[in-house]
C-alpha cells in the first residue's frame, strides 16, 4: 500500500477533500463542453468552397438568361444555398426566410468581369451582375437547435449524476456518525453493553473506538459498584440479624422501640438495595405466574384500607389474565400506595385498573402535595428526593419509585410520572401480558 493510499484511509478530511476537489473539476468540464458545443453549433454558416468561386460562371449559365426561377429553385436545393435574383421589377429568393440584407454588402474581391465577392454581417457572398439582374448566392445556415438542446440536457444528467455519486459517497464516509449516534443513545438509556461495529481506520473510526472502550471503562465501573454494594448489603444481614436477636432480650422500654424500628428501618433498606441491584442487572429473571390482573391489584390495595384518607379502586367489570412475577408487582404496589399515603396530605387515593390490548395499566393519583416539575425527570432514580431536608420517616430513602420503574421496565412496561405542585399525583404503570425476562414454562 502505497503512503498516499494509506493516508487517504487513515483521514477523513483527506476523502472528503478529493471527493469534493472531484466534484468540482467534473462541473468545470461538464459546463465547459456543454457551452462550447452550443456555442459552436448553434448556427453554423459553412465558408464559400475554392472551387465555388472557380466554377461561378457554370452556376450562373445553369440559371439561365434570363434566369429561370424554377431552375433557380433546384440548383439551390442540390446546392444547398440561397439564391436572390434581383431587377428593377423582382426581387425572389430560395429562401423565404432570407437571413442576408444583401442590399448592404460591402465589395469584398473581383472574381471576374461580372463576378464578384462582397460582405455582409462578417460572411461572405458573391454578387453576379448580367443581363441586368443581379443575382446573390451565400451558403444556408444551420440551425443546431434541437441538437443544442440535446447536449443541454446530457449536460444536465452528467451534473445530476456526479451530484449523487458526490451524496452517496459522503453518506457512505457518514454511515459511522449515524451509528455512533445510535449508540450514544443506547448508552445514555443505560445499555452498556452495546457496542459500536465498525471497521474504519480514519479520525471516525477512532472515534467508534474511543467510545467503546468508555463503555467498556463505565460497564466496568458500575458492575465493580454493584458488586460492591451488594456484598456490603449481604455483610449488614447478619449484625442486623444479632442486633434484632439481642433486642429480644432488652427489657420493654420506649427506646427498645425505637430501637427495633431504627433496626426494621435499616434491615427494609437493605432488601431495597439487593432488589435494585438484582432488578438492574440484565440477566435477571422474573418468576411471572398467571394472575387475574385487576383482582391482583384489588388485594393488595385492600391492606392499606386504613388509610385515613380513604382509597376508591376502580376496576373493569371482565379481568384478564397476566403473567406476572407476584412478589415484585406486590411490592411495586406497595410501593406506590406508601408513595401516595406519604404524600397524599391524607386526602382520597384513586387507583384505577384498565386495560389497552395487551397491557395492564395500574393508575395511582393522589391529590396530595405533589411535585415540582423540575424534579419529575429525577425522582425516580436512586436516593433522589424532592426535598433534600425532608426526614426519612415523612420522605422514604428515596427507593421506592426507582424501584417500583426498574420492576415496570423488567417485566417490559414503564412508569410514567405526572406531577403539579400543590395539585397531586398522577402515577401511571403500564405491563405487558407476558414478561420479557420472565422464566420459560
Amino acid at each position: 500500500m502505497t503512503p498516499l493510499v494509506a493516508q487517504v484511509k487513515k483521514s477523513l478530511f483527506v476523502r472528503l477533500l478529493l471527493i469534493f476537489g472531484i466534484t468540482l473539476v467534473l462541473f468545470f468540464i461538464i459546463i465547459s463542453l456543454s457551452l462550447q458545443a452550443i456555442t459552436e453549433d448553434s448556427i453554423t454558416v459553412e465558408a464559400i468552397p475554392d472551387y465555388f468561386t472557380r466554377n461561378i460562371d457554370t452556376i450562373i449559365e445553369d440559371l439561365g438568361a434570363p434566369p429561370d426561377l424554377t431552375d433557380a429553385l433546384r440548383l439551390a436545393n442540390e446546392l444547398d444555398w440561397t439564391i436572390n435574383i434581383h431587377n428593377p421589377i423582382m426581387r425572389w429568393s430560395s429562401d423565404p426566410e432570407n437571413r442576408l440584407n444583401v442590399d448592404i454588402s460591402e465589395f469584398s474581391q473581383t472574381l471576374t468581369n461580372d463576378a464578384e465577392v462582397r460582405t455582409v454581417n462578417n460572411e461572405d457572398i458573391i454578387l453576379v451582375e448580367r443581363g441586368g439582374y443581379a443575382i446573390y448566392l451565400y451558403p444556408r445556415a444551420t440551425n443546431n437547435s434541437s441538437f443544442n438542446y440535446v447536449i443541454l440536457y446530457i449536460g444536465f444528467a452528467l451534473a445530476a449524476l456526479v451530484l449523487f455519486i458526490n451524496y452517496f459517497m459522503v453518506n457512505k464516509l457518514l454511515d459511522p456518525v449515524r451509528l455512533l449516534r445510535k449508540g450514544a443513545n443506547r448508552i445514555e438509556k443505560g445499555d452498556l453493553s452495546f457496542r459500536v461495529k465498525s471497521n474504519r481506520q480514519d479520525e471516525l473510526g477512532e472515534l467508534t473506538e474511543s467510545i467503546n472502550h468508555m463503555a467498556d471503562s463505565l460497564q466496568s465501573m458500575l458492575e465493580a459498584k454493584r458488586q460492591l454494594l451488594m456484598a456490603i448489603s449481604h455483610e449488614l444481614r447478619t449484625p442486623i440479624t444479632k442486633a434484632k436477636l439481642r433486642l429480644e432480650f432488652m427489657p420493654a422500654s420506649k427506646e427498645r422501640e425505637q430501637l427495633r424500628e431504627d433496626i426494621d428501618e435499616i434491615d427494609l433498606l437493605i432488601s431495597d438495595l439487593l432488589e435494585a441491584e438484582r432488578l438492574n442487572n440484565e440477566h435477571a429473571v422474573l418468576v411471572a405466574e398467571p394472575v387475574q390482573f385487576a383482582e391482583f391489584v384489588r388485594s393488595v390495595a385492600e391492606q392499606f384500607e386504613s388509610y385515613e384518607g380513604g382509597l376508591e379502586i376502580v376496576t373493569p367489570a371482565d379481568d384478564e389474565e397476566f403473567h406476572l412475577d407476584k412478589l415484585r408487582v406486590r411490592l411495586l404496589i406497595t410501593n406506590l400506595l406508601n408513595n401516595g399515603m406519604r404524600h397524599g396530605e391524607e386526602k382520597s387515593i384513586l387507583i384505577r385498573v384498565s386495560f389497552d390490548d395487551d397491557r395492564g395499566i395500574l393508575e395511582v393519583i393522589d391529590h396530595g402535595e405533589g411535585i415540582s416539575e423540575k424534579h419529575l425527570s429525577q425522582i425516580s432514580e436512586p436516593f433522589y428526593r424532592a426535598d433534600s431536608s425532608r426526614q426519612r420517616n415523612t420522605g422514604g430513602f428515596g427507593l421506592g419509585l426507582y424501584l417500583c420503574r426498574l420492576i415496570a421496565e423488567a417485566h417490559g412496561g414503564n412508569l410514567v410520572i405526572k406531577s403539579k405542585l400543590g395539585e397531586g399525583t398522577h402515577l401511571t404503570v403500564n405491563l405487558p401480558r407476558h414478561p420479557l425476562r420472565s422464566k420459560p414454562e
